[in-house]
């Protein structure tokens, strides 16, 4: 295997500011992530200002920290390794920036990961997936099925082209008065509700492909609840645990569904071999046991990483930067922050652009 390597990774594409040090053994010598749920609470999302602010103030306390945990010193790294895109431009920019300095400062190389990416490959970081396998992200900003043939190559075999899972869940709790962030609450009160009361869409399950959308069912939620407010002049807690459950299982069954289409299309390509779940909608036990079951029906294997790696993390920026070193793809100050930056170049771009960040 040759010498071990270890990386710095960073990470603030969104609203969390974290930092990590693995070795290319799929060693963590640490991982922390300072997040900033207390900040964007009372706007019921992130604000992409505030989010750009607390991470140039934390960056480098976090980093520090993250050094400190694993014990060594910046001198005893390999290289810094840093979210470059796709994210919310301030928090990203703010990466780069810090990173760039660690680097002339340090004399290590640079190296810039896309996001998507580092997710992507946390299953070979986690549970040493060869290549190819089947990924399913999905999470606040992103949802897209993506052909996993190695370190920088990905092909889109469909994606969400409005709202996010994870973006949807925050704004049927905004919808709800439940609070933020949304989909824990949501998955709270959905295991005390019925969720065959409501007969909510499962949108574009009526057309084949691997394309999603959730936009319409929270639209079809918001009126279900509106509704009810105007006969009752307002929500009981049974409500709002309907409510909640049905939402979830038609979000469900469109991702079990469009994962069984998926693996079709993936096995007919590249054959029968793993599919991976990542994002923190992957978290959703209801949602989580829905995509095993169907993997294993379709004969794949099924990897969902531990939930502190399937949010985001510096850990999997890290590893992608172990393996774009192993292939000596380094970065130099050019670097720039991108807030779109597709995974696979040749397939037409997403459509809409979420909250947490540009769909890529």
């Amino acid at each position: 295997m040759g010498q071990t390597i270890t990386i710095l990774g960073l990470e603030s594409s969104c609203d969390d500011t974290a930092a990590a040090v693995v070795r290319s053994d799929h060693t963590i010598l640490s991982n922390l992530v300072m997040g900033q749920d207390d900040l964007h609470m009372g706007f019921g999302g992130v604000v992409p200002e505030i989010a750009a602010r607390a991470h140039a103030e934390r960056l480098d306390i976090c980093a520090k920290a993250a050094l400190a945990q694993a014990g060594i010193g910046l001198q005893n790294i390999d290289a810094i390794a840093v979210t470059a895109g796709p994210g919310l431009i301030g928090g990203v920019m703010s990466g780069v920036m810090f990173a760039k300095g660690l680097a002339v400062g340090s004399g290590k190389p640079i190296i810039g990961i896309n996001h998507l990416a580092g997710h992507a490959l946390t299953p070979r970081l986690t549970d040493g997936l060869e290549y190819p396998y089947l990924m399913l992200l999905v999470s606040g900003g992103h949802c897209q099925f993506l052909a996993v043939l190695s370190a920088d190559r990905f092909l889109r075999l469909g994606g969400t082209i409005d709202d996010a899972p994870g973006e949807a869940f925050d704004k049927t709790a905004r919808i709800l008065g439940l609070g933020y962030p949304g989909g824990p609450l949501v998955e709270g009160e959905a295991e005390k509700g019925d969720s065959k009361r409501f007969k909510f869409p499962r949108p574009l399950l009526d057309r084949a492909g691997c394309d999603m959308s959730f936009s319409g069912l929270k639209t079809a939620l918001r009126r279900a609840s509106e509704a009810i407010v105007a006969e009752k002049s307002g929500l009981t807690k049974q409500d709002r645990a309907d409510l909640c459950a049905g939402f979830q299982a038609a979000v469900c069954d469109v991702l079990a569904q469009k994962s069984r289409w998926a693996m079709d299309e993936f096995a007919a390509r590249f054959g029968t071999t793993n599919f991976a779940v990542a994002g923190g909608v992957a978290a959703n036990k209801t949602i989580g046991s829905a995509l095993k079951t169907a993997a294993l029906a379709a004969g794949f294997g099924f990897t969902a990483p531990p939930l502190k790696l399937c949010t985001d993390n510096a850990a999997m920026i890290a590893w992608a930067g172990v393996e774009r070193f192993q292939a000596s793809a380094f970065d130099d100050l050019t670097l720039v922050a991108r807030p779109r930056w597709p995974l696979d170049s040749t397939a037409k771009p997403m459509l809409g652009s979420g909250k947490k960040g540009a769909k890529a």
